[in-house]
């Protein structure tokens, strides 16, 4: 598959830069949707769960904090409900000509990284707005995004698979993403959870990925070790379940679709 792969690198890097301008085509702002996102998204979360719900930031300034987490989180929820839907929406492509499927989800993958990177540049300004040191754990930030990455593709290209079967999958991913959101540390610090509930969190692997970038950006939230250990072992087992289940199944895509 790796040298399938290779053999159709140019294909795929089309396929990631056709799905960016497809994102942004006809649009007044443009990328800037990859700042006004996170941006006003951190502003409805200060606002209603920052001071009316008074959920603590763990001393963060409020806005580093949300954003912190929110960028990741956006980039995992744009990617899964793009790599899920991406087997469906290119069917013509499917029933005409060959190259790798796998493609299309993972040119969702990769597309996405650039938002997350135009918005990360938006955090270092305000990291640099209030005053907060940039030390050795920001370079956690752009290691973590592998981990992020394989988990994204890893359920993008099980739910595009399951989704040439079963097309309620594209209403289950918005729902299941709406709900994921909540068990995750996005909105509050795992600080809040009680003790004996934390471990349940350990089965969240966003859990451990969200903290992973909130303590590159903000060391004093702290880092458990053990529950990053855990959410990076899950993305890389995720990622090979997906691409076995999704290789298992790709013979009958162009049948079904």
């Amino acid at each position: 598959m790796l040298k399938e792969l290779w053999d159709y690198r140019e294909l795929f890097f089309f396929m990631a830069w056709r799905d960016i301008k497809l994102r942004y085509k006809q649009t007044v702002l443009g990328v800037l949707w990859a700042l006004i996102q996170p941006f006003f998204t951190m502003v409805v979360f200060s606002v209603i769960f920052g001071q009316m719900a008074n959920i603590s930031s763990g001393g963060i300034p409020r806005p580093v904090f949300y954003l912190s987490a929110l960028i990741p989180w956006i980039y995992f929820s744009s990617t899964l409900s793009s790599a899920g839907l991406s087997l469906v929406s290119n069917s013509t492509l499917l029933t005409k000509i060959y190259f790798p499927r796998i493609i299309l989800p993972g040119s969702a993958a990769l597309g996405g990284l650039l938002d997350f990177g135009i918005a990360s540049a938006m955090l270092i300004g305000f990291l640099v707005y209030f005053g907060m040191p940039m030390g050795v754990e920001l370079l956690l930030w752009p290691v973590l995004v592998i981990p992020l990455a394989m988990l994204a593709f890893g359920i993008g290209a099980f739910l595009a698979a399951l989704n040439v079967k079963y097309r309620d999958v594209k209403y289950a991913i918005p729902f299941g993403i709406q709900l994921w959101l909540f068990i995750s540390p996005v909105i509050y610090p795992v600080s809040v959870v009680p003790e004996s509930y934390r471990w349940l969190l350990a089965f969240n692997p966003m859990t451990g990925l969200i903290e992973g970038f909130r303590y590159a950006v903000a060391p004093s939230a702290g880092l458990d070790l053990g529950i990053l250990a855990i959410s990076v072992g899950i993305s890389v087992s995720v990622f090979i379940l997906g691409i076995v289940y999704f290789k298992r199944t790709e013979r009958a895509f162009a049948d079904i679709v």
